[in-house]
């Protein structure tokens, strides 16, 4: 089973406005991980999409998207995949790939219907392509490895890189997730903004008691939203992204838009944020 909500761009002016049902109702993504369904989430933001499969016993296979008006959903675009439940395996393209928690698999423009199955709870994010770059299993240990933040800070953490210039080649898309190391609990901090690009999160590995403080908006508009395990927020370019957690969490981030440079990010001191 397939289903696709479309989401529109936000203006600035627009989100000073909303209330926090308005804002979960445009930048909060949930129930994204229902079993024997795959359920996407596109968007205005350079053409965006994320969503989850969970194939639940039963293979599921992601084909056909009205919304994009193609042969296959990956005509033109390509595709990163993260697996964060159980052992699953992911065909395409006359491939196929076992993937453990954690694993990354990126597939290239071009690479038709693609088919979940085994205990996997798949994490999807997909942005147009212009071109076709090779289909890759990216295992944790061939991630690139940035650590960043201190513990005085409580905001030390491991970045994973796996769609990223220093691993591999895409074509827009660029992808990894940040782990936080025992005590600390402040993602990215301080926080940023990034004109050329939008990004999305998802926030998993937390209990279902626990919740992340998510920050966004305008530096000097900061709205904020309460979000749960397994939850994405989508976070338009002219928005910081960032949070505090209780307890143990890992997010996913993903991006695409102008271009691919990770650093190329305009910086927002916690003292100018209001």
């Amino acid at each position: 089973m397939l289903s696709v909500e479309t989401r529109h761009a936000i203006h600035p002016d627009h989100a000073r406005t909303m209330g926090t049902q308005e804002l979960r109702e445009h930048f909060l993504g949930t129930g994204l991980f229902a079993p024997g369904e795959i359920r996407l989430i596109y968007t205005h933001y350079d053409r965006f999409t994320l969503g989850g499969a969970v194939p639940n016993g039963a293979p599921l296979t992601l084909d056909v998207v009205d919304e994009t008006r193609t042969a296959t959903f990956l005509d033109r675009r390509e595709m990163g995949i993260v697996n964060i439940g159980g052992t699953g395996r992911v065909s395409a393209a006359g491939d196929a790939w076992e993937m453990g928690r954690g694993d990354v698999l990126y597939l290239g423009m071009g690479a038709g219907p693609v088919t979940f199955e085994g205990d996997g709870r798949f994490y999807l994010v997909s942005a147009p392509a212009h071109r076709a770059c090779p289909h890759r299993l990216i295992k944790l240990a061939e991630a690139n490895r940035v650590e960043l933040g201190e513990a005085a800070t409580s905001n030390k953490r491991v970045i994973n890189q796996f769609i990223h210039p220093t691993v591999m080649e895409s074509c827009q898309l660029v992808l990894g997730y940040t782990q936080l190391v025992e005590g600390s609990v402040w993602n990215t901090m301080p926080a940023h903004v990034h004109d050329r690009r939008m990004e999305a999160y998802l926030y998993w590995g937390m209990t279902p008691e626990a919740r992340v403080l998510h920050l966004m908006g305008e530096p000097t508009e900061t709205r904020h939203m309460m979000i749960a395990n397994e939850e994405a927020v989508i976070s338009p370019p002219w928005s910081i992204h960032s949070g505090a957690g209780i307890g143990e969490y890992t997010f996913i981030w993903a991006m695409a838009g102008d271009n691919v440079d990770y650093t190329d990010m305009d910086f927002v001191q916690p003292a100018d944020l209001k």
